[in-house]
């Protein structure tokens, strides 16, 4: 081509071409199509063979206009062109000089443009020979780091020390945009183009250096990924052959739990930050073990699932009745909090606290709330529980750490709104492991417990949806802040007849399918169970009276294995001692006839109430007075109260005012095995004072209760429905109680109202009124000295 004529400015067939740069000493093929096009290489065939290359600014136009196409472009020569099966023609050319269109038109159906040719005059001088200088040697530079560059090719063009060539040779090789090849192109000055051809280089060589070490990286990186593939399939057969789960399919089924189990925000983040670790650390580290443990206990709790809820206040009822005789309070409470429930989407979790004596029921109504609520129950025994661990769990920091009883059992439960028991919380203690009542304060307060944290899980854990019931025997035990946030219900001894109707409809039921025993074998008649409630049983529940139906039930499993299956018995009244032996206590526990010094109090314990006996006896001395049967503290207090309360009304009560000087005064309550305390025996003690000392009888048909003050009034107590079931069970007709307490017969079941006669007292006079068989005689009316009885001990009984 050097020795080609150069062209002269003119007119030429011109084809727009698309994402490529022809610059002239370019040798480069392409294939042509549009009809335009063709028509234009036709036309340039059928002269001189030359024509005009411009590239399209957008390569996506099918029909360019002159706007469409750079205005500079490339005089090439075609060296071959051939026609394809399609239609389309492939053309090979070679670039022969820059060119500028002047004007671009449409001329018997091809592009014809007008170019004008500018050639600057190049001079050698020094700036050309150190651009060329710097050009050849970062070119090889270049060809050395791009494998790809067609060095050889470029070789003569590089020896030349034309610097048109050069650059344009190196121009068409590189491998830059289109716009920047384009700006090339338009560089006309060979000068200027050496020194923008010199900055692309420089900037390619930097581009090929940071690719390099990135494929270098990169390289490595595969590398050692292929070679932890190679050991990690490896580890794969060697645990196959040993019968061992992949470590990594493990913990991709511990990513899909997490994910499945719907965690709170935070504790996702906490699950899928362990799980990452876990995948860091070797498969026999003692550390995997804690962090797998943990994971699956994270995965396992019940973060979002619910059971569904029974709102049907009508069929909660139903299942209430079949499940509990009475206990009417309670069911009432459980039927509010199910309309609640229904009246409202978003309720927070209730916090009942059963109270009452050992057999009344307190744990099986748990499980019939449960039932009647459609709920799943879980029940969690504190009796003893003193670590502040049990209730929170152990940090993970501690080697075998596990979550609290509270998180184990959420887990079991397998859902977040479980009815959850608490039972014997009045029997938790504390050392120095902690108070775990202090520790049960945040499950049982509404406002903290959606948000309770486990030390072992280390996030929060909501428990507003659960049903949170306690049970206790006493509430004295129970801190007073933890007694604040539960409702207390109180749940009081049973009567005769709601025990014979709980026998009737449940016991003996039970107690026969557990023995094996048929209803065609064994029926119990009503006279009979209340034998052994009178006479087997002295308590508050039906535990006891359970056990002796199954007693009976075990004794005719052996008859009926004996005598066939046919066998058949009813139990009546004279045959329970055959089957039970000797009554174990007396069918009423109140004295037959009226004694002096003797009186009958009420008292409540942890069994239910009790018939207290309080006996008073005079012995010369010099004023002492002795309290015997294991009193604490409160009541020994009462003693000397009730003691300086008779003192101080000597006179009118008929009392020579000196007795004290040469009597001593003995007090005792009987079973003195049995540790007693309370000021509620106060104006009994009073009554069996006055009576020793007045040697006037106590009515043994009255049983009094009330805290004496020392100026003879009568303050409220505590515990008067079971006091009245005591009196109830012992046969006594009459008693007396602080006026005070008179709002408290509301909760007294009637048949109970009807078998006694309630007298309430304001004053310990209107007791002794009601206590003593005959009126008190004031000092004034009686000989002023000691009567000789007064002087011994406590005579016999004698009976008015």
């Amino acid at each position: 081509m050097e020795n080609a004529e150069k062209p002269e400015n003119g007119k030429f067939p011109m084809v727009p071409i698309r994402d490529v740069v022809v610059f002239p000493y370019m040798m480069i093929p392409f294939v042509i199509g549009r009809s335009t096009s063709i028509r234009a290489l036709e036309q340039a065939l059928s002269t001189d063979k030359r024509i005009y290359l411009a590239t399209q600014l957008d390569a996506s136009v099918d029909e360019p206009k002159a706007s469409d196409i750079h205005s500079v472009g490339t005089v090439a020569n075609i060296v071959q062109s051939l026609k394809l099966p399609d239609g389309n023609i492939k053309v090979l050319v070679e670039g022969i000089e820059r060119a500028k269109s002047v004007k671009i038109r449409k001329e018997n159906g091809y592009l014809e443009a007008e170019v004008q040719f500018n050639r600057p005059k190049y001079k050698p001088s020094a700036k050309s020979s150190v651009l060329l200088k710097r050009l050849n040697s970062l070119f090889e530079e270049y060809a050395k780091l791009s494998p790809g560059v067609n060095y050889e090719g470029i070789l003569n063009a590089i020896r030349s020390s034309d610097p048109e060539r050069l650059t344009d040779t190196i121009g068409a090789n590189l491998p830059i945009s289109i716009e920047e090849k384009q700006h090339l192109l338009e560089i006309f000055d060979p000068v200027e183009r050496l020194e923008k051809i010199n900055e692309i280089i420089e900037v390619e060589i930097e581009k090929t250096k940071v690719d390099k070490n990135i494929q270098g990286r990169l390289k490595r990186q595969i590398e050692r990924a292929q070679k932890e593939y190679y050991l990690n399939e490896k580890i794969k057969a060697i645990q196959k052959e040993l019968g061992r789960q992949d470590e990594k399919t493990e913990i991709d089924e511990l990513k899909k739990k997490i994910e499945a189990a719907r965690m709170p925000k935070d504790a996702h983040e906490k699950a899928i930050k362990e799980v990452q670790r876990l995948e860091m650390m070797p498969p026999m580290s003692a550390e995997t073990t804690v962090s797998r443990t943990y994971i699956d206990w994270l995965v396992s709790m019940p973060w979002s699932r619910k059971s569904k809820e029974i709102r049907d206040i009508r069929r909660a009822e139903q299942i209430l009745e079949e499940d509990h005789y009475g206990l009417e309070k309670v069911k009432e409470r459980i039927i509010e909090f199910l309309a609640v429930r229904s009246l409202t989407k978003k309720a927070q979790g209730s916090i009942l606290c059963f109270v009452g004596a050992p057999g009344v029921g307190k744990t099986s109504l748990g499980k019939s709330i449960a039932r009647a609520t459609g709920r799943k129950f879980v029940r969690l025994s504190l009796g003893g529980v003193r670590d502040e661990a049990e209730i929170r769990g152990h940090r993970r920091t501690y080697i075998g750490a596990l979550p609290g009883q509270i998180i184990q059992m959420m887990k079991k439960a397998g859902v977040k709104n479980p009815v959850f028991m608490l039972d014997e919380v009045d029997k938790m203690s504390t050392d120095f492991r902690g108070d775990p009542s202090a520790a049960l304060m945040e499950v049982l307060d509404p406002e903290q417990n959606h948000m309770f944290m486990d030390h072992y899980l280390d996030t929060e854990f909501d428990l507003s949806s659960v049903f949170f019931i306690c049970t206790a025997n006493v509430l004295h035990t129970i801190p007073r802040p933890l007694q604040d946030r539960m409702e207390i219900i109180l749940i009081s001894g049973y009567t005769e007849q709601e025990k014979l109707g709980i026998a009737k409809r449940f016991l003996v039921p039970k107690q026969l399918k557990a023995s094996g025993v048929k209803e065609n074998n064994l029926k119990f008649i009503d006279d009979a169970i209340l034998e052994i409630i009178r006479r087997y049983t002295r308590e508050s529940g039906v535990r006891n009276l359970e056990r002796e139906i199954g007693k009976i039930c075990r004794k005719l499993a052996k008859k009926i294995l004996v005598q066939g299956k046919g066998y058949f018995e009813e139990l009546k009244l004279e045959t329970v001692q055959e089957y039970l032996g000797i009554p174990k206590y007396r069918q009423t526990l109140s004295e037959k006839s009226n004694e002096i010094g003797l009186a009958n109090g009420l008292a409540w314990t942890e069994m239910g109430g009790e018939v207290l006996h309080i006996e008073s006896t005079l012995m010369d001395g010099k004023g002492n007075l002795t309290l015997t049967g294991s009193l604490g503290d409160v009541m020994q207090e009462s003693a000397q109260a009730a003691i300086s309360y008779v003192r101080s009304r000597a006179l009118e009560f008929g009392i020579p005012r000196d007795f004290y000087r040469r009597l001593d005064l003995h007090v005792h309550v009987p079973e003195g095995a049995i540790p007693k305390d309370g000021p509620s025996a106060g104006i009994t003690m009073a009554a069996s004072m006055v009576s020793a000392l007045t040697r006037i009888p106590v009515r043994s048909d009255v049983a009094m209760t009330g805290e004496i003050t020392l100026r003879g009034k009568i303050l409220p107590i505590g515990g008067v429905k079971e006091k009245l079931l005591a009196a109830h069970r012992a046969g006594i007709t009459n008693v007396v109680l602080p006026k005070e307490n008179e709002p408290d017969l509301k909760d007294i079941h009637q048949n109970i109202l009807e078998s006694l006669t309630v007298h309430f007292a304001e004053t310990m006079d209107e007791v002794l009124q009601l206590a003593l068989e005959r009126p008190l005689v004031p000092a004034s009316k009686v000989k002023a000295s000691i009567p000789s009885e007064m002087e011994g001990n406590l005579p016999s009984a004698t009976t008015h």
